[in-house]
């Protein structure tokens, strides 16, 4: 099969600083984003846009400063495209498969990434999130950004929306919570929080299905392991009603039940970066101290073995729903 048609996986993710002189230019593109935040009318968008990173960066910087001045995410998602293309490739399948990472708001930018393909003559290309939970702002903005990006050019798209309940994606992140219970060593009533990234509640009011997405991910999860579960949502910003309860509100809750073991589940995110390493793994491990919880956190999936095997698996079958052969 070497000698087949080469296929493209792109990996789409929403990229973060690699430096803290990025983390400015990283804001502004963030909230130049109109499909996730309408800064009043559109001609005002990116001058909003601008202000806000310059009224910002400056505390944001600090944050990036406790996790080592950037974040790990592009080198992360390098590795789990790496890992994958390797996977991909394995066998008698030969070199049939280049996997890609294209971010949203820093580099390598989706745009940059497209023409890298296309020079390579790869005209087909797989692509979704890694965002295994679909939102119009993490995996709606990236395939809406790949989209115009593609336009006109001579290159094939078939998009992967969610996978949210991929049995593989299920059992990788149930693996990660066993290991984190088991860390807790006899401890007894051990709860588990999974705290997810929020989103504006006008979002789900508008037929947004992150929340339920988010749900039967958990539901598929305690389906595999007995234990004391409840959902929050972290990184909200802004003056707009969130989705609730917080996470911080919800640690306050847990710790007025009497609750002192807790497993902090990031169930949005794949891969460590400032919501994990800051907000849960500095912020609310702080936070919980005072409260008297012993808070730990579950692994992010990372380049785990059983995740790379579920991207692999929406790969293929993505491919064959295309109908694509080698």
């Amino acid at each position: 099969m070497a000698g087949g048609k080469k296929t493209g996986i792109l990996l789409l993710n929403l990229g973060g600083p690699d430096s803290l002189d990025a983390v400015r230019p990283f804001l502004y593109n963030l909230f130049s984003d109109r499909e996730i935040i309408r800064l009043g009318p559109a001609f005002l968008q990116k001058p909003l846009a601008g202000l806000i990173a310059a009224l910002r960066h400056t505390k944001t910087e600090s944050y990036y400063r406790l996790i080592g001045g950037r974040s790990p995410i592009r080198e992360i998602t390098t590795a789990e495209a790496e890992a994958l293309e390797r996977r991909l490739n394995a066998g008698e399948n030969g070199s049939r498969f280049r996997v890609f990472v294209g971010m949203r708001y820093w580099h390598p930018l989706i745009e940059e990434t497209i023409p890298a393909i296309l020079q390579e003559g790869i005209t087909r290309v797989v692509a979704f999130g890694l965002y295994p939970h679909y939102s119009v702002a993490t995996t709606g903005s990236s395939l809406s950004r790949l989209e115009k990006v593609c336009a006109g050019l001579p290159l094939s798209l078939f998009p992967v929306k969610a996978w949210y309940d991929h049995p593989l994606y299920i059992g990788a992140l149930a693996e990660k919570i066993r290991e984190g219970l088991a860390r807790f060593g006899d401890a007894e009533d051990v709860h588990v929080l999974f705290s997810a990234h929020s989103l504006p509640k006008k979002f789900i009011d508008e037929g947004d299905p992150y929340v339920r997405h988010i749900e039967a991910t958990i539901a598929a999860v305690s389906a595999r392991i007995g234990m004391k579960y409840h959902l929050s949502y972290q990184s909200k910003s802004g003056p707009v009603k969130w989705l609730e309860p917080s996470t911080e509100s919800m640690l306050e809750d847990l710790a007025g039940r009497g609750v002192r073991n807790l497993l902090v589940v990031p169930i949005s995110f794949v891969s460590d970066h400032i919501e994990t390493l800051y907000e849960i793994d500095i912020l609310y491990k702080g936070m919980a101290e005072r409260l008297g919880i012993n808070l730990r956190r579950a692994e992010s999936l990372n380049v785990a073995p059983l995740f790379i095997e579920a991207l692999a698996d929406i790969s293929l079958k993505a491919m064959k729903e295309a109908g694509w052969t080698a």
